[in-house]
């Protein structure tokens, strides 16, 4: 398993030496959330050319701290490299959740984040009483497919354990 401060040096070098070092400031006095909002206003502000998987990784990073639901559009907004990789960021203000998975029947289940296999990692939501989404998904999902059959079911706090079963099967 890759080592969180591993994943945050990958992140606060892309960024020019300055704002590098206030993202770097951050996972240093324990503002992560604060520092995945200045990271991707970074990207956005300098037009920092990002890879899917990054775009992906950020992603799990910030749902891990609770803000993915804050940066999302402004993370979708970030310039892309063009080039294929490994897995994508497919969610989008659009995205509907998915129907017949038996496993998962409880939860609406969000399409997240795919694999260019076709596996797809997801998050599983309950549905509140005014009609959207929980804040915190109860589970992570590794389906086969969009259609499923899901391979592995993850706790609420395991996003980046998900997103390693996504990748290394």
């Amino acid at each position: 398993m890759i080592a969180e401060a591993d994943v945050w040096n990958r992140f606060v070098s892309l960024l020019p030496d300055g704002e590098g070092h206030e993202v770097q400031v951050c996972w240093d006095i324990g503002e992560q959330e604060a520092g995945l909002d200045l990271l991707v206003g970074g990207l956005l502000e300098h037009q920092v050319a990002i890879s899917e998987t990054m775009r992906a990784e950020i992603s799990v990073v910030a749902e891990s701290w609770g803000v993915r639901r804050d940066i999302a559009s402004r993370l979708l907004a970030c310039r892309g490299d063009g080039l294929p990789g490994p897995i994508e960021l497919v969610e989008r203000p659009t995205t509907t959740p998915l129907a017949n998975l038996p496993e998962l029947a409880d939860f609406l289940v969000v399409p997240w984040i795919r694999h260019s296999s076709g596996r797809l990692l997801t998050r599983a939501h309950v549905e509140e009483p005014w009609g959207d989404l929980s804040l915190i998904p109860e589970h992570y999902a590794v389906l086969a497919s969009v259609q499923g059959p899901a391979l592995r079911l993850f706790e609420s706090f395991s996003a980046r354990e998900a997103l390693e079963a996504l990748i290394h099967p």
